[in-house]
Parts: C-alpha cells; sequence; structure tokens
C-alpha cells in the first residue's frame, strides 16, 4: 500500500467515520484523518503505515487483532510484499512513538501467532476536543459496567427529587439550594495510563453519589469542560468565578507499593482553604472493582463536611 492509499485509508474508513472524532489514551491524543499522533500537545512522527495500523487497533481497542485481518486491511488481499517485515516494522515504530515495550506492554500487546491487541483505555473526541465516551481496557470493562449501573440506580432514586438542567442538578423541593460544589476530575498519579480509565470513572460516580445524597441541599457541578482540565491547567479562581462555586473536590488517585491510594480533598472558594481531606487505601489488583465502595466514602465525607462548614459559616456572620 502507498503512502497516499494509507492516508486515504485513514480518512475513508467507515467505521472510523461512524464513530468520528481523535482519540485520547495516557497522554497521547490520534487523529485517525490525518494520522497526527501527539503526547501532550507535542507532534511525534509516525510514518503513514504505521498510523494506519494504529488507526486500526484503537479502533477495535480491546479486541485482538488478527495479523491477517491487518494484513487484508491495511495492506491487502492481494499484496505481494513482504506482509511480515512490513507489519513488524510497523508495530516496532508504534510501540517507539508511544515509548512502549513487547515485554511490559501499557498499550500494545502482542500475543504470539495470533495478533495484537490495544490494551489502555481510550477516549473518543469530539471536533472540540471534549469527550464523546471512553472504551475501558478489556480487563476493566465488566467491572465498570457493573458499577456504573450501580451508580445510575442511586441517581435514578434521587431523581425522584432531583433534576437536572444548565450542567447542575438541584432540588425539586426547594427553589433556590444554599450552596454550590464542584468535582473535579481526579487526577491519575500513578504514572501509569491505564488508570485513567479508573480516575474517570471514579470522578464520574462521585458526581452520582453526591447528586443522590445531598437531598437538595446543595448543586453539584462535575460536567464543565472547566474541570477535565489537567492539573498544571486548573485554575481553582477561574472555577469559583465562572461556575459560582463555594466549594470544590480535588481528588488525587496514586500507587503505594501494592496498594491504591485515593485522596478527596475538600476546598473552599475562592480563598482556596482546606476543609477535610479523605484518604483511602486499598489493594490496587482490581480499582475498578473498589470504584463504587471509594465513591461513596468520599461522597458520604464530603457531603457531612460541607454541610457542616456551611452551617459553621452561617452562625458566624450572623454572630458578627
Amino acid at each position: 500500500m502507498s503512502k497516499s492509499d494509507v492516508r486515504q485509508w485513514l480518512v475513508t474508513d467507515d467505521k472510523r467515520q461512524s464513530e468520528g472524532g481523535r482519540v485520547r489514551f495516557g497522554l497521547f491524543e490520534f487523529d485517525p484523518s490525518t494520522g497526527e499522533l501527539r503526547r501532550d500537545g507535542t507532534l511525534v512522527r509516525l510514518q503513514p503505515q504505521p498510523a494506519a495500523v494504529l488507526a486500526y487497533l484503537l479502533d477495535r481497542a480491546g479486541e485482538v487483532v488478527t495479523r491477517d485481518a491487518l494484513r487484508q486491511t491495511i495492506w491487502g488481499g492481494d499484496t505481494f510484499v513482504d506482509f511480515d517485515r512490513g507489519l513488524n516494522f510497523c508495530i516496532a515504530q508504534i510501540r517507539a512513538a508511544l515509548a512502549d515495550t513487547a515485554d511490559s506492554p501499557r498499550f500494545i500487546r502482542t500475543l504470539p501467532k495470533r495478533g495484537y491487541q490495544f490494551i489502555a483505555p481510550v477516549e473518543r473526541l469530539d471536533a472540540a476536543g471534549a469527550r464523546r465516551g471512553s472504551l475501558p481496557a478489556p480487563a476493566f470493562a465488566e467491572r465498570r459496567a457493573t458499577a456504573r449501573r450501580l451508580a445510575v440506580a442511586m441517581v435514578v432514586v434521587a431523581l425522584t427529587a432531583v433534576g437536572f438542567a444548565g450542567g447542575r442538578w438541584w432540588s425539586r423541593t426547594s427553589s433556590t439550594p444554599s450552596m454550590t460544589i464542584a468535582v473535579a476530575r481526579f487526577d491519575n498519579e500513578t504514572a501509569n495510563p491505564a488508570f485513567d480509565g479508573f480516575t474517570d470513572a471514579l470522578t464520574d460516580t462521585v458526581v452520582a453519589q453526591l447528586t443522590a445524597s445531598g437531598h437538595g441541599q446543595y448543586q453539584v457541578i462535575g460536567n464543565a469542560a472547566i474541570l477535565r482540565r489537567p492539573r498544571d491547567q486548573r485554575d481553582l479562581r477561574a472555577i469559583a468565578s465562572s461556575l459560582g462555586v463555594g466549594y470544590i473536590v480535588l481528588g488525587q488517585v496514586q500507587l503505594s507499593g501494592a496498594r491504591l491510594r485515593v485522596l478527596a480533598h475538600l476546598i473552599r472558594l475562592p480563598e482556596q482553604t482546606h476543609v477535610w481531606v479523605t484518604r483511602l487505601d486499598r489493594p490496587a489488583g482490581d480499582p475498578l472493582a473498589l470504584e463504587l465502595e471509594i465513591a461513596q466514602i468520599i461522597a458520604s465525607d464530603v457531603s457531612r463536611r460541607l454541610l457542616s462548614d456551611t452551617q459553621r459559616s452561617s452562625s458566624k456572620a450572623a454572630n458578627d
């Protein structure tokens, strides 16, 4: 397949066009329509044919892609080139671009005599760069689905008294809640991109649990774009001003040996005063199995401390 043929395949593949948009995994973003790969916004050189192979693997993240499927799709069924050497070159180039290894893969796993599997969580982005959805790594998929169903069930119960509009939840029993709290995307500090899916899922579940447990006493904002920015681009004063929030939850996911550590900070805005910190340590074997439990504990602690802090502030203001 020539370079022009590869570029044409990247643009016109029906499955990719139906799903659309760029994809993000770990620190990387990939545009299937151009074959451009970027790491933290910096362009990473990737030749057209390896880019086509990467696009095909990303389309089928979590699936085992056979060598024959790659040959038929990328090289064509009637090709006479040295396919094995060409595919091996492409995989080697992709791994070099991703700083990945065959012995300890973070992104592409080799299944001897079968093919390859893209194993990291993948986020699909729309034209504006917002997330359209996530494809979890195969080891996390089943338990994430279970945890999400439980979290959704909690929210459905809460919807008997709670509504949603304009990116905010509010109580139907009161016209104006007494306070508003934002939940920023939890930070993956494990240095392992495979935990990106867990931190995203945990963030969403904390939002759901806070909403369910608030009983209309506060609003929860968790889906604003400003809350999804990386930590080094996060401006708490800007968040307070643009969203009109008085509190924010900041989370960290870390690894300490074989244990998973999650910290959740409740911060009063705009003065950025620490109100409370919740710290949880759990075995790191299967983090998504712990997602709902951790989110429930965090939401309970945050809700209790939030109400206590606002009551104390109200009493102080009344006595001044």
